[in-house]
């Protein structure tokens, strides 16, 4: 015979792995690499730049036409 075995803690470990494996599948699918992080970021600091170089500080004084 074998070992007798707790079904509450069987129970649980199965549904730790199920849910560890669900998790896994989505980061597959959903999941972003590095690489694309970075990406994104870098391109948001740009954005930010940009948007900043545009905006004008307040002293001139707009022209009448």
């Amino acid at each position: 015979m074998g070992k007798p075995v707790s079904l509450s803690k069987h129970r649980k470990a199965q549904a730790r792995l199920k849910k560890r494996a669900q998790a896994n599948e989505n980061a597959v699918k959903f999941g972003r690499t590095l690489a694309e992080k970075k990406l994104n970021q870098a391109r948001a600091e740009k954005s930010a730049r940009d948007l900043d170089g545009h905006q004008s500080d307040g002293d001139t004084q707009p022209d009448k036409t």
